[in-house]
């Protein structure tokens, strides 16, 4: 332990990387925009300079401590800089600050308060950018950016996305997408991990309240909600409840105040998952084929294996997610129960996670354009809709789910937290194999982002692995394409920790402490459970016994696809004018330009340029092919040239001449 004075306190410190840790675990809470400790330091704000005896004013975010340091952080000069950097970032900044989604929790607010800023001595100049609403998943307004640089951070360093970078410089300089599209044509995967880190209103959910609440209102709607269990041991922090509090019962109150017909428990359909997954992983172990086994519960990871590792769709199970099995039941049974129209049933989920909106409207996961879940409010959207409807959800009495999706097994329950998927299934598993000798599965419990465990059933050994943040996954999946390691089934959740640090929980932190309170609510909720095995859930054996097995299939599983990264045919690269008579295209994806997809547009950009052929060369660059084990990729003239090389490349334009 070393000694340190901050503020004329002596202190001691260990492992802290930096001042700012240090100061914080004095209670001394430094103002920050770009520092999130679980990403790199940045250092970009400059809000939390402090005065060190002898060095004078440094970042405390990137100032890492030393013995016998002295330190103070709040002289006369350091609060008048800090003042003065809030001034000049409203200055450029869209100041609708009453109708913005992160009024009351955007911290370039909270700054100004908590600094008296009352006056701004610079000259406006807010950015002409229009807002972007291309995703389903997440809005964005570049008027409102402070540049922290937190969501590129997280999209590259803990989800491996990239979907979000830094363009141009000074005072042009920005945040972007590539060739500055909107994120709903990039490759995005809707996670929303960007929109918890953003401290301003630059990122947001894309909300889906107003559309809601029409079908509530319409006499002529039945309009049913389903629960999901990450959403129930959360809600209640918007509420001041502490992390993990279980709140189901005021959920459902809340819910039937607000004018839905029916509330039914997501919890119920995931029991239906994991008998499909536990079904489907032992037939595919019995025949060797396809394995291992990656679960499909989470639609942003499906979402980038299907952009990312095409080869390996065949892997994903075809079980639906909760969301979605949940959703075509409601609609084959309800219409009939209730002699109404499937157009005329409206299906909403309350989900912790924003890329569920997306899942929403897969064309695949709809019955002649019907969709099997009509719209996905977040957490943070139904507590602003409890707030818009006046009432006071923490006297609301608790109420019951509704019949016949209103049962569920513990085993469904655990699904909000990584590692909750592998254990269910496997309890599942351990019935089927073991014949009721039930062997403990708590080791399945992924108290890190990467868990990989061993576990004896039926006489084989199988392994799992149970992972959360794409990068980790990423990482893993090159592991086991390279034989590194071996597993037999792979929980992948693109949420670091699960649904339950989903992209549409309380913004309040990206802390896995936080993530840990949240699933232990869950598992709690488990404990108290009579059953806590997926198959003995007595309302899945009635409807499995009425839908027969045909009926089942159709209803419960999907199938997936290679994706591709951006939606738009390609960019032209060289817009020099004249008329084309050589057409290009380029694949930019990541396994083309990985196998040297940018040697081979360097190379033949240089033939171009040589050969005064620029001008009549029309060249785009395109994001996938869909033939990623084939790259890099190049058309010419629409010939397309799989694993092509300059040489190749030359030849056939010569030919195209």
């Amino acid at each position: 332990m070393k000694k340190i004075t901050i503020d004329n306190i002596e202190t001691t410190f260990k492992n802290e990387r930096n001042v700012l840790e240090v100061a914080r675990n004095l209670g001394i809470e430094l103002p920050t925009f770009c520092y999130q400790p679980e990403l790199s330091i940045f250092g970009s704000c400059r809000m939390c300079l402090v005065e060190v005896e002898g060095r004078g004013i440094l970042p405390a975010c990137s100032t890492v401590p030393w013995e016998g340091m002295v330190i103070q952080t709040n002289t006369s000069q350091i609060r008048s800089i800090r003042k003065m950097i809030l001034e000049m970032m409203l200055a450029s900044h869209d100041q609708q600050c009453t109708i913005c989604p992160k009024s009351e929790n955007c911290r370039l607010q909270s700054f100004a308060k908590q600094h008296g800023v009352d006056e701004v001595r610079f000259q406006s100049f807010k950015p002409e950018a229009e807002k972007d609403f291309s995703s389903l998943a997440i809005t964005r307004d570049q008027t409102k950016c402070v540049l922290c640089g937190n969501c590129v951070r997280m999209c590259d360093e803990i989800q491996s996305v990239d979907a979000l970078k830094f363009s141009f410089r000074g005072a042009k300089a920005k945040v972007g997408t590539f060739l500055d599209k909107g994120i709903g044509f990039e490759e995005c995967i809707g996670c929303a991990q960007c929109v918890k880190v953003c401290p301003v209103g630059a990122l947001n959910e894309r909300h889906n309240i107003k559309e809601v609440w029409n079908a509530v209102y319409d006499k002529n709607k039945t309009v049913v909600v389903q629960i999901s269990p990450a959403a129930r041991v959360t809600l209640g922090e918007l509420f001041g409840k502490d992390a993990g509090t279980r709140v189901t019962g005021k959920i459902i109150t809340a819910l039937k105040r607000m004018g839905f017909d029916k509330v039914f428990d997501t919890c119920f359909a995931a029991d239906f998952t994991v008998v499909e997954e536990g079904n489907e992983f032992l037939a595919r172990k019995k025949k060797g084929e396809n394995l291992p086994l990656f679960t499909s519960c989470c639609p942003g990871w499906v979402k980038f294996a299907e952009q990312n590792f095409p080869d390996l769709v065949g892997n994903l199970s075809s079980a639906k997610s909760p969301q979605q099995m949940l959703g075509s039941m409601i609609k084959d049974r309800l219409t009939t129960d209730m002699k109404i129209k499937r157009e005329d049933l409206v299906v909403v989920a309350l989900m912790p996670c924003t890329a569920k909106k997306f899942e929403a409207a897969r064309e695949e996961l709809s019955v002649n354009g019907n969709p099997d879940v009509d719209f996905v409010l977040t957490t943070n959207e139904l507590a602003l809709m409890i707030k818009e409807r006046g009432l006071d959800f923490n006297k609301l009495t608790e109420s019951e789910l509704d019949e016949p999706f209103g049962l569920s097994t513990g085993a469904g329950i655990i699904f909000g937290s990584s590692g909750g998927v592998s254990e269910a299934v496997l309890r599942y598993a351990a019935e089927t194999l073991e014949k009721g000798s039930t062997p403990d599965l708590k080791k399945l419990r992924a108290d890190k982002d990467l868990k990989i465990t061993e576990i004896k059933l039926g006489g084989e050994t199988l392994r799992l692995g149970a992972v959360s943040g794409l990068k980790n996954a990423r990482k893993l999946i090159e592991d086991v394409k390279s034989s590194k390691t071996k597993l037999d089934i792979i929980e992948v959740m693109a949420c670091p920790g699960g649904c339950v640090n989903g992209g549409g929980q309380p913004r309040a932190t990206v802390n896995k402490a936080v993530s840990k309170k949240r699933a232990g609510g869950l598992y709690n909720n488990d404990k108290v459970l009579s059953e806590r095995i997926s198959s003995n859930n007595p309302g899945l054996k009635k409807i499995y016994a009425d839908m027969g097995e045909k009926k089942a299939h159709n209803l419960l599983h999907t199938h997936h696809q290679h994706r591709q990264k951006n939606k738009n045919e390609g960019y032209v690269i060289d817009e020099t004018p004249g008329e084309k008579s050589l057409h290009l295209d380029i694949c930019f994806g990541a396994s083309c330009l990985k196998n040297g997809g940018q040697e081979l547009y360097l190379g033949v950009m240089k033939h171009l340029r040589e050969n005064n052929l620029v001008e009549k060369t029309e060249f785009k660059a395109t994001y996938c092919m869909k033939i990623c084990t084939k790259g890099p990729v190049l058309r010419v003239n629409g010939k397309q040239l799989e694993k092509c090389s300059v040489d190749m490349a030359i030849a056939e334009i010569k030919k195209a001449k």
